[in-house]
This record gives C-alpha cells, structure tokens and sequence, in this order.
C-alpha cells in the first residue's frame, strides 16, 4: 500500500490530532509493534494487553502515524500524528474495505473445516500463472489478519486469495462483507469448533456465511459430495459449481497414482492432462479439484494449472515431509486436528512404501466439545497394528483413545500415553524407538504444540 495519513483518516471517517502531517506515505499496516518496519501505521488493538500502551515502541521501529481509540484521546501523544478512531480494529478492516475498493482485484475466498489452507495455496499457485496474485500468509485469516492481508497487496495485484477461518457464527458473515468475493470456496464440513457450534449442521450453516458477501455475478464452489452443503447451495444467489469423488461433481478426478511423497491424477474435464500435486492422500486431491475449479473460471489453461500445481508454495505443517536426524522421514500436520482430518491423513500414512516402521503421534483435537473423549476414541478403528507400529498419544483426551487400542497393541510397549506435562518423556521415547528409514506421523491440534517435538527430531543435537 501506499497512502498517505490524511487519505487514511478520510477513509475511515477519523480525524487527525493534528494539522501538521508529515509529508511521508504509509507503505505497511501492523498491529505488533516489535514487527513494524519504516513507514508503518501502527494498529493498537485492546485484547489481553492495550496497544495503545505500546505507542513508543511504535515510534521506535519506525511507524509514522497511528489509529487512536477515542476513549483513549487523553493519553494521545501530542508530538506524534494520531488518526482518532471509535475504535481501532474496525478502523482497520474499514481501510482495508476502501483500500481493496482502490486496488480492484479479483477476489477469492476459501474456507472449509479442513484443508483450507492448502487450498488456499494451491489455488494461488494456478492463478499466479497468468495474473500478479496476494495470498494469505500463515494464520491471517481472521478479523485482524484478513484485512491485514489486504493492506499488504501491491497496487499491481490482480487477484487477491484470501483464506477465512471461524470458530463462532457471524464470523464469516463480517469477512465476506468486507471483501465481496467473486469466487467463494469450501472444501468441506467437519468437526473443527464442533464445541461451539454443537452439530455439523450448525456448523455448515456458519460456513455458508462465507458467501453472505458475494458479488452478484459471483460463483459458489464447493464440496458436492457433502450433503450439508447441497441442501444449503440451493438457497445461494450465485453460480454453482462443484468438485469431489462423485461423478455428479462439475469436476472429479477419474484417475489416481498415489505415491510416497506425490499424488498424480486425472479429471473428467481435462482428458488429455495428468496433474501432480506434492501432497499426499485422495483428500489433498479433493483440495486440488477447488483449486482447478477456480482456475478455470478465471480462464487459466490446463497446461499452466498443472505447472501451477506442481510446483506451489505450499504452507509448513500442513501434511508436510521432513527429514528427521536419525534418518527417519517425518509428516509433520500438526497446525490443526479433528476426527475427520485425522482419519484422512491416517488412511494416506498407512499406504505409504517404508523399508523402516512406521510410528505416530497423535495429540489432542481441541473443540470438540462434550463428545470429544468418544470422537477421540473412534480413532481407534482407523489405526491398523499392521501398518503402524508404534503409537504416541499425549493429551487428556487422548486418554479414551489409548484405553480403546489396549487390545490392539501394548501398553508401555508399542503404545504410549503421557499427559500434556509429560511432552519432554514422549520425546525422550519417541527417539529411542526411532531407527533409519522409519515414518513417523505428528498429527494434533495447534494448540497441543506438536512443532517442538517436530523440532526435537530435526533441529540441532545437543
């Protein structure tokens, strides 16, 4: 972005604390202000701590203006220009609205329970093909990090990728509002925040929201082999179009060459053309439909979708091979978890070559609410002694799964428990069970921080 203070305060109805504004453009827009670069304006946003208490550090890293809550104009720096605001954080997605207005890009938005960040990714890499394309960068995808994404496009981009993420109703509804989307995208309908919402159905309901926002002559791609949505599309004032396993699908892949580290497939609409994605699993496959989808209703070709495809940049974490220090290969998916997910990634682990053993570690599914212990117990039929060896479980709720695979394995032996304090022992023995050429699966919720056994098995020795 480049805009200056004045521009700013117009397009977010603030006011200026002062008449004396430095010549100088707003280059970025950031919320942290231990990350601001030069030429920032400084977002105070009031959470667990007060951003407006950290003005000087602002200061410091370079910003050169900032929002200013009006309850807290009393303690507004006199010497330092400050946009007043109601309130800071709606300020920032009202810039972002008028920025995106400025910009024009097309604009498409994902969501899904599972899989919207490599959707997300995947279609970026295809529409990169023809056009100068923005994309959501990590966990941006909420209130705070969408417009955020928006802020950080360049005045050249012709198609912004924005992924949406939720954990309560009209979450979604506020964000597709704020970006009017001209391709709404959801992968799928699974347990992810089942705790909030209470069933799939309510669930569903708060993922339509993504397309509360959509341009009038806007497309609604999604998942048709899922009932949930099938009964929801019909009431959705747009186009339709739908990819997944079913021939009924618009697009569904009729070939696929499962590998160890790669999946090839074919699609009903493109005979001629044999796609690879660097993923694993028939559900990565289903993330690569969307993507195709999207790709071509903004006219890419088939041949630069498949360039598109093979080589994207795709986020860490998310069903991700890694080398591990003892030879041993890793797929680390440890930013999100559920029974759906789990299962999934589970049934692709299990069909993999290995001259070694394969082992897994399983945490916690956060949010799933009072049936959890039984979802975390229904794992237990998706784990085949035959092709895992090994089982890590670390978590309260992973106790009901350990207790539901005692006739399948070994307590103490091949099957382990440990309590969320108990991470440094699941590591300790995760190593000593490790030998060259073995696969180890972490697979958890966020929140249950499987990254650092990640990095236990990759970092330095001490």
């Amino acid at each position: 972005m480049r805009m200056k203070l004045d521009e700013i305060a117009k397009a977010v109805d603030g006011t200026l604390s002062t008449e004396n504004v430095p010549d100088e453009y707003v280059t970025s827009v950031a919320f942290d202000s231990r990350k601001l670069e030069p030429g920032s304006l400084f977002v105070p946003l009031v959470g667990d701590n007060d951003g407006h208490d950290y003005i000087q550090s602002a200061i410091d890293n370079g910003a050169v203006g900032s929002f200013w809550a009006n309850d807290h104009k009393d303690k507004a720096p006199t010497d330092f220009p400050v946009i007043l605001v109601n309130d800071p954080l709606q300020a920032l997605q009202d810039l972002a609205k008028y920025y995106l207005a400025k910009i024009n890009p097309k604009v498409v938005a994902v969501t899904g329970s599972n899989g919207k960040t490599t959707t997300k990714d995947l279609i970026a890499s295809i529409v990169g093909m023809k056009f100068n394309v923005i994309k959501t960068q990590g966990n941006f995808n909420n209130q705070i990090g969408v417009p955020i994404t928006i802020l950080s496009m360049s005045s050249n981009t012709e198609v912004l990728v924005v992924e949406m993420g939720m954990d309560h109703s009209g979450q979604l509804k506020t964000l597709s509002n704020l970006v009017n989307p001209d391709i709404a995208v959801i992968t799928m309908i699974g347990e992810a925040h089942i705790e909030f919402f209470g069933t799939r159905d309510r669930i569903a309901d708060a993922k339509l929201e993504i397309t509360d926002g959509l341009r009038e002559d806007g497309y609604f791609v999604y998942n048709g082999d899922e009932p949930l949505l099938n009964e929801r599309a019909e009431k959705v004032n747009a186009f339709r179009k739908t990819f997944g396993r079913e021939g009924t699908n618009d697009i569904y892949h009729t070939e696929i060459e499962a590998g160890d580290e790669n999946t090839k497939f074919e699609t009903n609409l493109w005979n001629d053309y044999e796609f690879m994605i660097h993923l694993i699993g028939d559900y990565n496959v289903n993330n690569a439909l969307a993507a195709l989808e999207v790709g071509d209703l903004l006219k890419i070709s088939p041949s630069d979708m498949r360039k598109g495809l093979e080589h994207a940049n795709l986020t860490k974490n998310r069903t991700e091979w890694i080398k591990g220090n003892q030879g041993e290969m890793i797929l680390s998916d440890v930013y999100n978890s559920n029974p759906t997910a789990v299962k999934a990634v589970l049934a692709a682990f299990e069909s993999t070559h290995v001259a070694g053993k394969r082992l897994l570690v399983l945490g916690d599914m956060l949010e799933l609410g009072d049936d959890s212990q039984a979802m975390h117990a229904s794992l237990a039929d998706s784990i085949d002694p035959d092709q895992i060896s090994d089982v890590f479980l670390i978590g309260n709720d992973m106790k009901a799964l350990y207790e539901a695979l005692e006739n399948k394995y070994q307590p103490q032996k091949n099957l382990h428990y440990y309590p969320i304090e108990k991470l440094p022992e699941l590591v300790t023995d995760l190593k000593a069970a490790i030998e060259p050429n073995d696969e180890v699966l972490l697979k958890g919720s966020h929140g249950m921080h499987l990254e650092n056994v990640l990095d236990e098995l990759t970092g330095p020795n001490d």
